[in-house]
């Protein structure tokens, strides 16, 4: 049991950041029917003006993370008014489309930014704690902590406050939601900010500890497709735990698979979360917890 700790608890903590990016996908999916393929490098980006803040500002961590949250949700707020809101009436194939455009162009402009790795500092320290007898760093335990919280606002705000309530009434039906008043265009702006955010935050958790961030980072990030796959497009709830799940699969493999099954070589990690993605498209693909399509004829 001891050897299966320190793999779990880092596959957590990874697994933390899939989660954060992955809500993200589903705040803009439920408001827009669109899946956001830019959102890995709305993080790469977020973790540039991180660095910024801290490293080049001499902000205290949680400041410069604040500052570059805000930053992000301005510009992905701003990106949905340029990019996206034209789409609108489009079939989402096609709005879908203009995303991945937003991908590439993106990492274009997140090479120029970033010449060489970045790095947040050790916010956390690189210190180390006993858990079940197995040593495991607590910079893993940040990142499952700060996920939990990130998730609980979401979920608080969505759930309780008014524009929440506004959001959520959009994401079910916008034309209903238009006939009440709400501002459509609006709440659509709105989730591309939140998911700015968050994807700022991720960000963050990558480039903090020791971990550095580069513009592929972005290609790793896009480990978050399997994660809301196999949570459910439009599950808040699933993001999370499937999130969890991916990473922590991920990381018992690295550490196990070459030892159990040579033949599978050294990096399978890279693939297991596509091999599950793939496996449940062919058995659930609504995902664990996403809401089933039910067409009438």
């Amino acid at each position: 049991m001891e050897e299966l700790v320190f793999p779990i608890f880092r596959g957590l903590g990874q697994g933390s950041v899939y989660a954060l990016l992955a809500v993200g996908f589903v705040v803009i999916y439920r408001a827009t029917d669109v899946v956001n393929f830019a959102q890995p490098t709305l993080m790469v980006i977020g973790a540039y003006f991180t660095s910024l803040f801290v490293r080049g500002y001499g902000l205290p961590f949680w400041v410069g993370v604040l500052a570059a949250m805000v930053v992000m949700a301005l510009i992905a707020a701003a990106i949905e008014r340029v990019a996206l809101r034209p789409m609108v009436g489009q079939p989402v194939f096609s709005a879908a489309m203009v995303t991945v455009g937003l991908f590439f162009a993106l990492l274009v402009l997140a090479g120029r930014l970033i010449r060489q790795p970045i790095f947040m500092g050790d916010p956390w320290g690189r210190d180390a704690f006993s858990l079940l007898g197995a040593n495991v760093y607590i910079a893993d335990g940040w990142k499952i902590i700060i996920t939990l919280v990130a998730f609980g606002v979401v979920g608080l705000f969505l759930a309780r406050s008014r524009v929440g309530l506004a959001m959520r009434a959009t994401s079910l039906d916008q034309e209903v939601a238009l006939a009440q008043g709400i501002n459509v265009g609006r709440m659509f702006g709105l989730s591309w900010a939140m998911a700015g955010a968050l994807a700022a935050l991720a960000g963050a958790l990558v480039g903090a500890g020791g971990g550095g961030v580069e513009a592929t980072t972005a290609f790793v990030a896009l480990k978050a497709l399997p994660v809301i796959i196999l949570g459910g497009l439009d599950s808040i709830r699933g993001a999370l735990i499937a999130g969890l799940f991916i990473g922590v699969a991920e990381s018992i493999t690295r550490g196990y698979a070459s030892d159990l099954a040579p033949i599978v070589g050294a990096n399978v990690d890279i693939v297991v979360p596509y091999v599950i993605m793939i496996v449940v498209l062919m058995v659930r693909p609504y995902g664990l917890f996403g809401t089933p399509e039910v067409h009438r004829v």
